[in-house]
């Protein structure tokens, strides 16, 4: 075990820490706490390559000497964290699940709300209404990344972005990709004053996604995975468009379809390709 005093060896089940990191997987503990997990190496090497590092970081013991682990042992330690080196037992139990990354790290979740936005940071910006799945939230995410959007708004009662579930679909595009918080009161009066299109999808609309006239930046809407977006959000919308299916299929996926118009109104000079 490394000689730091903020690096110690948990073999208890019961450890005050290890509590504390297990309540990370409800959203209770999580605002209460302010920190968030984040499972595996990978994750949370992109979080320090966006600036952040661990609050706490748990590693199995037997991987203490990996460079990736000397890592984010020295960027945690730098910034005032703790590091616990545990066993199979302990680490299971952090993870709440069998067979676990072999990393696992707590970060501070900074809360955001929609007037810290700044429009002119990107071409292409993307609002969920009361997105409720945290697979598609964290899905979204990574595709806003892959666009260079800047940022995802969540509107209304959401699932929780900071959820293990929604940090491990976004791949840890959770740290490179501001997320904004905020009511549907929120979002209108956002939308008021947004200086480019604020575009919706809604089934109803007859206008293809990929035809539609958008002057950036661009506020990309996407509404609720059952009920779509709500009459006041849809009646905010400068453009309403549709994503045109041809087959059985009335609908797609959340996430896919998010993805779908995401790329489609992001680059603009594929925009003559559409049929």
């Amino acid at each position: 075990m490394a000689e730091h005093p903020r690096v110690r060896e948990v073999t208890s089940l019961s450890n005050a820490t290890v509590k504390e990191l297990r309540a990370l997987h409800d959203r209770k503990g999580r605002r209460e706490s302010g920190l968030f997990l984040a499972e595996g190496a990978r994750t949370a090497l992109e979080a320090l390559d966006n600036g952040r590092a661990p609050e706490i970081l748990v590693y199995h013991r037997e991987g203490r000497e990996r460079d990736v682990v000397r890592r984010l042992r020295q960027a945690c330690l730098a910034a005032g964290g703790e590091c616990l080196e545990v066993d199979d037992q302990v680490l299971a139990k952090v993870a709440k699940k069998d067979n676990p990354q072999s990393v696992v790290a707590a970060f501070r979740w900074t809360r955001r709300p929609f007037a810290e936005i700044d429009p002119a940071a990107s071409r292409v910006f993307v609002a969920l209404d009361r997105v409720r799945d945290p697979g598609n939230l964290g899905t979204i995410v990574r595709t806003a990344d892959a666009v260079g959007a800047g940022g995802v708004l969540l509107v209304g009662e959401t699932c929780d972005p900071a959820s293990v579930e929604a940090v491990r679909a976004s791949m840890g595009s959770i740290f490179a990709v501001p997320v904004f918080e905020g009511s549907e009161a929120d979002f209108l009066a956002l939308a008021a004053r947004w200086p480019g299109s604020v575009v919706g999808t809604a089934l109803p609309a007859s206008q293809h996604y990929r035809r539609a006239d958008l002057r950036a930046p661009i506020l990309l809407v996407m509404g609720n995975e059952q009920a779509g977006v709500t009459e006041a959000i849809a009646g905010a919308c400068t453009d309403l468009v549709r994503i045109p299916m041809q087959g059985r299929a009335d609908s797609l996926n959340l996430a896919i379809a998010t993805a779908v118009a995401l790329y489609g109104i992001a680059e603009p000079e594929d925009r003559a390709l559409a049929p």
